[in-house]
């Protein structure tokens, strides 16, 4: 980074273009922030990576506008089943079936304004890097490794090499987000260290093209089958409406990486059928817990897999990283714009990293069954002991993997009660359940969803700052006060005001401050403090 290299200076530089960085990239670049993405791969190929967008997920995509185009974008058609299926092999004996994964049903829930969507995370890097590259402050920079960097009190100094060409380049901003994944380069340089246990076991990714196997295929349709037999166990499932189809195996802690043909024949007798096939792309991975232990050194921030580690089991770690790179956008846009204080930034590792022990231990307890882990003997024959056997699976199943595809409190319980920009209520938080999700207008918690008379979502009445939310009427002069120092700080604040009777009830109080992040700041049944004093501590400022 000698002095003799152009510096371009832009206010965020985000490293690593996969959701984490886009979604953090569309935060800033909806707020005005000028922001430059550099990734070193082309982000390009059919590798599935995580396949559900997740209920919250897909309701900061509708806060976004592109909800819709992330559906028209799955490959599966809208009426797909969003079921999974266990059995012995593909053509063998049903085990059980779970129904509306992850949420996925096309149809209304009052409890959140957008289902979740069953789509390869290639597919989503596509929606969310197009509408990226519609906002005029956002750059995207593929091709561009990161080399160096130092920073100071004032800014962060990017060495950059353009891998095509070879040419070095310098970037200086204010802020950098490390969205740089699993072997993070960010993290390495500055020396932030991951802790936990690595390396589960060994595990294999295949995308296949199958032909015939959709139109042969006994088992009712689904986005998942767990195969569950002695020599072969996996996971597969349909990656499109064609013949192309993804198979997850298992390897063991200490396995040899198998060839193409070996692991083609571990297929067919996951499948339990000889069909031909053809390897598309092979993918070895390893399943770890892991948790940075800071998530902050100076002026760089990490976000999502540079972070935090764990087995993927039960859809949460794209997922998390879109809401790290949300959590974190927001904060770093008040700040550059002006109205954040000087606290907002240190809020981002109290809120998160709590969330991040909480969903690794699910997914830890989730790896517990997997489809190896869930063998038994005699499963397979026509005789009374294996029918026993089979019923006796599919009832433990029924039991314990909800667990890892209906955990909607784990997806929507989010809690930053302890957050120092919350303001406490009086009363303790209710403690959050990870399968059953009771909305709560309880500070810190999400504000609790409601489809309204008109068919709309109370979300789309929130704005893209901080929304006072009024329940019921005459609260007048309390409104005005907020809006008078929300003004005299350049905070945005929109009012809400929706007629509707439930509304009081639900969130408990007339008054309800909503977060950009559509969690709840405070709430009362009247402005009874300063409504300066009560923003500014929303806000970080000291």
């Amino acid at each position: 980074m000698a002095d003799a290299l152009s510096t371009e200076k832009t206010q965020v530089l985000i490293v690593g273009g996969g959701p984490v960085g886009l979604s953090a990239a569309i935060e800033l670049g909806r707020r005005g922030i000028r922001t430059i993405v550099i990734e070193q791969n082309e982000r390009v190929g059919q590798q599935p990576r995580a396949k559900t967008t997740n209920v919250r997920s897909m309701e900061h995509m509708r806060r976004w506008g592109i909800a819709e185009r992330i559906r028209a974008a799955s490959p599966l058609p809208a009426d797909h089943p969003t079921d999974i299926v266990f059995a012995t092999r593909l053509f063998g004996h049903r085990l059980a079936l779970i129904a509306n994964a992850f949420y996925g049903a096309r149809v209304k829930d009052e409890r959140f304004s957008e289902p979740a969507q069953w789509i390869p995370q290639y597919s989503v890097e596509t929606v969310l890097r197009d509408f990226a590259l519609t906002l005029p402050s956002v750059s995207l920079r593929f091709g561009m490794r990161l080399d160096a960097v130092t920073q100071s009190a004032h800014g962060v100094d990017a060495g950059i090499v353009d891998v095509a060409a070879e040419k070095h380049h310098r970037i200086r901003a204010t802020y950098m987000i490390a969205a740089d994944g699993a072997r993070s380069t960010v993290r390495k340089l500055v020396g932030v260290h991951m802790e936990g246990a690595h390396a589960y076991a060994q595990n294999l990714n295949l995308v296949l093209r199958i032909p015939g196997l959709g139109r042969l295929n006994p088992q009712p349709c689904a986005i998942m089958y767990w195969l569950i037999n002695p020599d072969a166990p996996g996971v597969v499932g349909p990656m499109d409406r064609g013949d192309t189809w993804y198979a997850m195996m298992a390897l063991g802690k200490d396995a040899g990486a198998p060839t193409e043909s070996t692991a083609k024949e571990q297929v067919r007798r996951a499948l339990g059928i000889e069909i031909e096939m053809e390897v598309l792309t092979y993918h070895l991975w390893a399943a770890h817990s892991l948790i940075a232990d800071r998530y902050r050194k100076g002026r760089i921030f990490l976000a999502g897999d540079a972070c935090h580690l764990h087995p993927p089991f039960g859809g949460y770690g794209m997922n998390m990283g879109i809401a790290d790179a949300v959590d974190l956008g927001w904060k770093l846009a008040a700040t550059l714009n002006g109205w954040g204080g000087s606290r907002l930034l240190a809020s981002y590792q109290s809120e998160r990293r709590p969330i991040h022990q909480r969903v690794i231990n699910e997914a830890v307890e989730n790896y517990a069954a997997i489809p190896q882990k869930l063998v038994r003997t005699d499963l397979e024959g026509d005789d009374l002991a294996s029918v026993s056997a089979r019923k006796t699976l599919g009832a433990h199943i029924f039991d314990s993997k909800p667990r890892e595809f209906k955990t909607l409190g784990v997806v929507l319980g989010d809690d930053y009660s302890a957050s120092p920009i919350v303001i406490p209520g009086s009363d303790a938080p209710p403690p959050a359940h990870f399968m059953n999700y009771v909305p709560t207008a309880h500070p810190g918690r999400l504000a609790p969803h409601l489809w309204l008379a008109d068919g709309a979502s109370l979300y789309d009445r929130f704005g893209d700052g901080y929304t006072l939310l009024v329940t019921e009427r005459g609260a007048e002069h309390d409104v005005d006060g907020f809006v008078s120092a929300a003004r005299e700080r350049a905070l945005p604040l929109a009012v809400a005001a929706p007629e509707d009777d439930r509304l009081r009830d639900l969130y408990g109080a007339r008054l309800v401050l909503i977060r950009p992040d559509q969690h709840v700041a405070w709430r009362g049944e009247r402005l009874d403090r300063d409504p300066a004093s009560l923003l500014d501590r929303v806000r970080g400022a000291p």
